[in-house]
């Protein structure tokens, strides 16, 4: 019975550290996210809750980054995030999490509020 425990226990930390991975990459663009205008600042939705709808957002530059790009990683973790909730049979507050928009200020891309923040 504990041989089962060892290899779901190996299984669960591959699929986290590809989420990890992927997170990363999108954690990447906000970092890369020098503009000189509103118009060169987007979001894009971040993860999936267990009841739908995404967990967060994050604001990205078109300066640096293509929306091809972002939506390409954001789709992903998207699909790594709803197949992880849905393997660990996890359950979310359900809480809409509007798109709260980007804005450049202070030569980067940021949100125009935290309420729709990627956390650390």
């Amino acid at each position: 019975m504990k041989r089962p425990a060892i290899l779901l226990a190996c299984f669960a930390w591959g699929s986290s550290h590809a989420q990890s991975d992927t997170l990363a990459q999108l954690k990447a663009l906000g970092n890369y996210s020098a503009c000189t205008s509103d118009q060169q600042c987007r979001t894009v939705p971040v993860g999936a809750k267990s009841c739908g709808g995404p967990e967060s957002y994050l604001a990205y530059s078109t300066a640096k980054t293509s929306p091809e790009q972002a939506a390409k990683l954001a789709e992903r973790y998207r699909k790594e995030r709803e197949a992880s909730n849905k393997a660990s049979g996890l359950v979310s507050d359900c809480r809409f999490v509007m798109d709260p928009g980007a804005q450049c200020r202070a030569g980067a891309c940021q949100l125009r509020s935290e309420a729709g923040a990627v956390s650390e």
